[in-house]
């Protein structure tokens, strides 16, 4: 793992800036103690970024349980109550590692995938914009399009007009500028410019610029807009900083349902996370994702036994990390280590870093996953492709990640539907006149009651005096259904004068006379031509 450090370390420092105020964003989105989410931040990195099979994901509290977080915590009457659902839905992931339940996230088509990796990224920028300009909102850190305050991701933007900071916004539109200049300029000139990533020289320029303007009036920045992590006076008041679960009410039935909703919509994000994750990276390295349910429910145990929020994979992070160059887990763990030591070393300092410096660098991590030139990619690889693909996108952007998802899915399953029912045979006609020639049907390999409507309507328009080869060696399963279609037609074929041929592997027959006792019982072919006769 040590072989790659050149590249992980400087990642590391990229991710550790990306995931600070996304810890401290979604802690405060849950309505849960702002330390909680980086517990779960410095255990997602560390404890998870261990174990995982993942050379590049990268895990923390997750913006997708937000809403969960925030109304288990009032429900279950408080958060230390709430911790002990978090134990137990991390121990329902190891039993869902157990029984290889990481299968599911192989069934996910790429077109949703691709969807769900454009739709974080434009949910990301718009979440953004308004930090950028200094208008510093609370729901800068969920994804989801409604929000608490009755408004909505537009609305805020609307909103940024009337509560704009000019030196928030000077020193995002600076940071955002340098951001872009690095990568495309200075990282080609020299290696020190691909040692040094872009997002740390902001991050320091963001903190000598809040010492600079300080004292200036209105290009101050105040605390509202800047990173604000937990100062501890001492040693004392750091620990006390962690809470314990309550397991006195651990035979609620409410935490059980609880434990059960954290397990599976952590489970879930983490798989799809898992499967763009591989997606994008360039070395196309393959994520074990069992193993993965395994370290993501020891990571829920661990953090929620020290007061932490839940964690799973996540896509922004976990991007911010592939962007930046990362080629092995140490980067993950790196940053966890990071947020560990900062959160004892500096707060401080970290509590002068402006948000609208990490809200540039999260605009580049958005775009990067939303480029423009990917929708066009979809639009010409055809309607199969790019619907579940805009749908996909177009659902994140107006409800939320897995309502998103499961919409894409579902569209994604109809497209399947629609493509199954064109495919279930093939129809060739000899001669230019139809009526004067012959027609052979070759049966799919699988035919099933989807493909009924599309046999019948081939079926009723062979024309009448007519001759059908019905072609059946390549297919291994023929639903019961069809096989009653054809028991029909046969009647209505010696009606309209339609010869047909039955062509299998057992042999060829004139006319059949029953294909449910061909399909079904499999007697000789010579009984049945007896029958036929």
């Amino acid at each position: 793992m040590f072989k790659t450090i050149k590249n992980d370390l400087p990642a590391s420092i990229v991710v550790f800036f990306v995931a600070l105020p996304l810890c401290l964003g979604i802690a405060l989105a849950s309505g849960a103690p702002l330390f909680s989410g980086l517990i779960a931040g410095i255990v997602g990195g560390i404890v998870v970024g261990g174990l995982s099979g993942s050379k590049v994901g990268v895990s923390g509290p997750a913006a997708g349980l937000a809403a969960i977080v925030l109304t288990a915590i009032g429900s279950l009457g408080g958060y230390q109550n709430f911790l002990v659902a978090v134990v137990l839905g991390g121990v329902i992931q190891l039993l869902f590692g157990v029984l290889k339940a990481g299968i599911i996230g192989y069934y996910f088509p790429s077109s949703v995938i691709k969807g769900m990796l454009t739709g974080i990224g434009i949910i990301i920028i718009l979440k953004q914009i308004p930090n950028f300009f200094g208008y510093d909102e609370e729901s800068a850190w969920d994804l989801e399009f409604l929000e608490l305050d009755g408004g909505n991701t537009f609305s805020e933007l609307i909103n940024v007009i009337d509560n704009l900071h000019p030196g928030a916004a000077i020193i995002g539109v600076i940071s955002l500028l340098i951001l872009i200049f690095w990568e495309r300029v200075l990282s080609k000139k020299h290696k020190v410019f691909q040692l040094v990533q872009g997002p740390f020289a902001v991050v320091v320029l963001g903190i000598l610029f809040f010492v600079l303007v300080k004292d200036t009036g209105v290009l101050s920045i105040g605390p509202k807009h800047l990173v604000s992590v937990p100062i501890p006076e001492d040693a004392t008041s750091f620990f006390n900083q962690f809470s314990f679960p309550n397991f006195t009410v651990i035979t609620n039935h409410e935490i059980w349902i609880t434990a059960f909703t954290i397990a599976l919509v952590a489970s879930l994000e983490t798989l799809l996370c898992v499967e763009a994750t591989d997606k994008i990276d360039p070395d196309k390295n393959v994520t074990p994702t069992n193993r993965e349910l395994l370290a993501q429910g020891t990571g829920n145990i661990i953090s929620g036994l020290i007061g932490g929020l839940p964690v799973t994979q996540v896509i922004v992070r976990s991007s911010a990390n592939i962007q930046s160059g990362g080629k092995s887990k140490m980067s993950a763990i790196i940053h966890g280590f990071f947020l560990l030591i900062s959160v004892i070393l500096i707060p401080r300092l970290l509590n002068m870093i402006p948000l609208s410096v990490l809200a540039a660098v999260l605009l580049i991590v958005g775009y990067k996953l939303a480029k423009p030139a990917l929708f066009k990619k979809m639009y010409q690889l055809g309607w199969k492709q790019s619907i579940p693909f805009f749908v996909t996108v177009i659902g994140i952007v107006f409800t939320d990640l897995l309502v998103g998802i499961g919409l894409g899915l579902l569209v994604g399953i109809v497209v399947i539907l629609i493509k199954s029912y064109q495919n279930s045979h093939f129809l060739h006609k000899e001669g230019e006149d139809v009526d004067d020639g012959k027609v052979k049907m070759t049966l799919a390999e699988e035919v099933t009651f989807i493909n009924k409507g599309a046999i019948l309507k081939e079926l009723e328009k062979l024309p009448n005096d007519s001759f059908l080869e019905l072609d059946v060696r390549k297919t291994k399963y023929l639903d019961y259904d069809i096989i009653e279609i054809l028991d029909d037609f046969a009647f209505k074929a010696k009606e309209r004068n339609i010869n047909v041929t039955l062509v299998s592997e057992r042999g060829t027959i004139e006319n059949p006379p029953s294909y449910m006792e061909f399909f079904t019982t499999k007697p000789k072919l010579e009984e049945l031509k007896h029958k036929s006769a």
